[in-house]
């Protein structure tokens, strides 16, 4: 959360020339607000419509963000295994202003509970990455050339 998914990931698939897909975004314009599905189906009926939104997204191609819990989903992981999977960080003192929307369901009480899942998060994340960019400190647009360069040519 708050790493930058959505704004990289946009620009790094214009940069490529392919298609972007934000499948928070998806969801939202299907199913209405996420915190509004929270509040209704609760977290497990939202796993499982992002679930779907994701295999459907996944499957089209194209750079894809996907929301920070979509890969506690094991078919996701699966599907993940056959794509070159980005890991986006971001530094603790990063986030704090990125995080002050207050759009974010999960975070119910602020920085403390970005920290907890997080950290809950890390290890899955980090099996999952087959590269890793923090983006805490730099430049969109310098993350975005970075990562386009790397895609390109097959390095880390």
């Amino acid at each position: 959360m708050g790493a930058g998914k959505t704004s990289i990931g946009r620009k790094l698939a214009k940069r490529l020339g392919v298609p972007f897909t934000d499948t928070d975004a998806r969801i939202v314009a299907a199913y209405g607000p996420i915190a509004d599905l929270f509040a209704t189906v609760g977290e497990p009926g939202f796993r499982a419509i992002e679930r779907v939104v994701v295999a459907e997204a996944l499957a089209a191609g194209g750079v894809v963000s996907l929301g920070g819990g979509a890969v506690l989903d094991p078919d996701t992981q699966q599907d993940l295994a056959r794509c070159e999977v980005v890991l986006l960080t971001v530094s603790e003192d990063a986030v704090a202003d990125r995080l002050s929307s207050g759009k974010r369901p999960l975070l119910v009480d602020g920085l403390a509970s970005w920290r907890r899942i997080s950290a809950e998060r890390a290890p899955l994340y980090a099996s999952l990455a087959d590269r890793t960019v923090d983006t805490s400190h730099r430049p969109v647009a310098h993350l975005v050339e970075e990562l386009a360069a790397a895609l390109t040519q097959g390095t880390s």
